[in-house]
């Protein structure tokens, strides 16, 4: 699942960001801002004209994203993989 799918106020876990060429900068960026795997994001709202930007929070900051943007960061849901480990 990408981010650009996940419902919004559902927690989810970065699994990776995707790199789309070498040394992306993009990519880059993203992880910089904090989008590395094991950290939790929710989409928290998504803006009135086609749903962008996203406004997503990671930790206690929160980023407005564009789409294309968004749609580079994999996740995981908090359960999945998780079975009766606590997140």
């Amino acid at each position: 699942m990408t981010l650009t799918e996940l419902t919004r106020r559902t927690p989810a876990i970065v699994d990776s960001v995707e790199e789309r060429m070498p040394n992306d900068p993009i990519a880059r960026r993203l992880r910089e801002l904090g989008f590395v795997a094991g950290e939790q994001v929710v989409v928290v709202a998504a803006g009135p004209f086609g749903a962008e930007p996203l406004l997503v929070q990671v930790g206690f900051t929160r980023f407005a994203l564009r789409r294309a943007e968004a749609a580079r960061v994999r996740l995981r849901t908090l359960h999945s993989g998780n079975a009766g480990v606590a997140a």
